[in-house]
């Protein structure tokens, strides 16, 4: 694990789920968010960070770590990957943590881990989350059937909070009344960032849905009261926000640490079978195979 904190980069996550194996009209989106971001060097991605990662996960396996986590790979941007690991709390990132602390076979394994990750990596930085329900549109806590998330993150000027709650108000309220599809969960970065900035959180089972989302811009703003609406809100946003800036990523099955009732309701893209040329390299002992934690 490096425990994977959460980095502040842009999203619009829709919620995160806990735990998929509850109903949906129980599942909340987690409270706490850790992500890591890893900065991938130069042709160091796709299967030979793939086997980087499975250590990792082999090793959260082993300690049975309640923290699970999505490994997110860039779509746009410098070439990097995101590991979110959702937890109820910060007493329960504090647990999981201590697994590595009172085992010191584990511990030195993720040690192990991490050092032979390292080799790929330029650099890495971490930021932690809460969840904001205020904020928040119809947040989706079951991702199970996902395959993006949309990062969007919005750094908020100093003493203009107030307004930053407004308009987002009036937006989703001119969402709603729109009928647009729109979610997100919203969560403010309380650490390794700067402060006022929010992260929100949308994924997505298709990019089409981002076309449909655009289709509906012109309701959105018809429900924002035409062209003069949206003016007024566009001040009051330009007012309030800093910065902006949203990135697309695809979810990579084969670094998640997710639970088995996340994988059991689509098996065939959270087993993926490995390739015959991979399994047997994997048959042959290398350093880099040793296995890595969930919250890294």
């Amino acid at each position: 694990m490096k425990l994977r904190p959460i980095l502040c980069l842009s999203i619009l996550a829709a919620g995160a789920g806990i735990a998929v194996a509850q109903d949906s009209s129980e599942m909340k989106p987690p409270a706490v968010i850790q992500i890591n971001r890893e900065w991938l060097k130069p042709g160091k991605s796709g299967a030979v960070h793939d086997r980087s990662e499975a250590a990792f996960v082999s090793l959260m396996n082993k300690g049975k770590l309640k923290g699970h986590y999505l490994a997110l790979n860039s779509m746009s941007g410098k070439p990097r990957s995101l590991y979110m690991t959702r937890y109820p709390s910060f007493e329960a990132w504090e647990n999981d943590n201590k697994i590595f602390e009172k085992n010191a076979s584990l511990g030195a394994e993720l040690d192990r881990d991490i050092s032979a990750d390292s080799e790929l990596l330029e650099g890495m930085d971490s930021a932690v989350l809460v969840y904001n329900e205020g904020l928040s549109f119809h947040p989706r806590p079951d991702f199970s059937h996902a395959r993006y998330y949309e990062l969007t993150a919005f750094k908020v000027r100093l003493g203009h909070e107030k307004e930053w709650r407004e308009v987002t108000k009036m937006y989703k309220e001119a969402c709603e009344k729109a009928g647009a599809g729109l979610h997100w969960g919203a969560y403010a970065v309380t650490y390794g960032g700067e402060s006022g900035t929010y992260i929100m959180l949308t994924h997505r089972e298709s990019l089409a849905e981002i076309d449909k989302e655009q289709a509906d811009s012109k309701k959105i703003m018809e429900a924002m009261g035409g062209e003069e609406g949206a003016a007024k809100a566009d001040q009051m946003f330009a007012a309030a926000v800093e910065s902006v800036r949203s990135e697309l990523f695809t979810i990579n099955p084969r670094q998640s640490y997710v639970d088995e009732a996340t994988m059991k309701a689509d098996a065939d893209f959270w087993k993926p079978k490995a390739p015959k040329s991979a399994v047997a390299a994997s048959a042959k002992p290398a350093a880099s195979a040793q296995t890595k934690p969930a919250s890294r």
